[in-house]
């Protein structure tokens, strides 16, 4: 089966928060993208709402629990306790753990799984008591993958980031997705599901998906929502489906 598409929001959060107007939609962009055959959507609530507010999550659970059952809410942030309390309260299906300093304006790096072990653990056990699949954001790197797993997480999800930044110097490229790949390897052999997500595009992801062949989800929101200016919400899913391997 092909990866999953789930589409982030938060760039589309990000330009409605320019003005004090509830335009352009959150929920209703959401809504466009479901209905166009995304699997799920994604938010990064960050501390200061820069992007994602709040009272957004209230709303993309009642679309998804109305409209799309058969879709999935993921949720993705720092875990700091009031991260875990809005989480316990909007019930995504999928908590994606990442380790930003609330000043950053995105994720730009994955876990130190071997340092930070102790610091996870029970957050992640937390979670998985509360219900919740757990992924924790993870840079290209085999030797972690050991340590990801100790952590009892259920999946990670592989920064794409500098993938995705040599866009136009493809040998560059070639060697960033053959560590994404030997990454994936050695998780999917360690038990562990592999997302991905940072800077995948309509370009780059048939060579990703074809690397990772038990790929399980992308969550991708920049790129697609700049495709998205261009081509229209609906016809930029569909497009972004098939670069991941959807039939039409």
């Amino acid at each position: 089966m092909p990866a999953k598409l789930s589409v982030n929001l938060n760039a589309v959060a990000m330009l409605r928060n320019r003005r004090d107007l509830p335009w352009p939609s959150v929920t209703g962009l959401g809504r466009i993208a479901l209905a166009a055959g995304a699997h799920g959507l994604t938010v990064h609530p960050r501390p200061d709402e820069r992007h994602t507010r709040f009272s957004d999550l209230a709303e993309i659970r009642a679309l998804i629990d109305d409209e799309f059952p058969q879709a999935e809410f993921n949720v993705e942030g720092y875990p700091t306790e009031e991260f875990l309390r809005l989480v316990e309260k909007h019930q995504p299906d999928q908590v994606t753990l990442v380790p930003d300093d609330p000043a950053q304006a995105t994720s730009d790096h994955g876990w130190d799984f071997i340092g930070q072990a102790s610091f996870l653990k029970p957050i992640v056990a937390r979670l998985k008591k509360g219900g919740f699949r757990v992924s924790l954001f993870a840079d290209p790197d085999p030797a972690q993958v050991p340590a990801a797993r100790d952590t009892g997480t259920d999946r990670i999800e592989l920064y794409t980031g500098p993938y995705g930044s040599y866009h136009s110097d493809s040998e560059k490229a070639r060697k960033e997705l053959e560590k994404l790949g030997e990454t994936a390897d050695a998780a999917l052999a360690a038990g562990l599901a592999v997302n991905a997500g940072h800077d995948l595009v309509v370009a780059n992801l048939p060579a990703l998906v074809k690397r990772i062949p038990g790929l399980t989800e992308v969550s991708i929101g920049h790129g697609l929502t700049a495709d998205a200016l261009e081509y229209g919400m609906s016809a930029t899913t569909r497009r972004f489906l098939a670069a991941c391997g959807w039939p039409a």
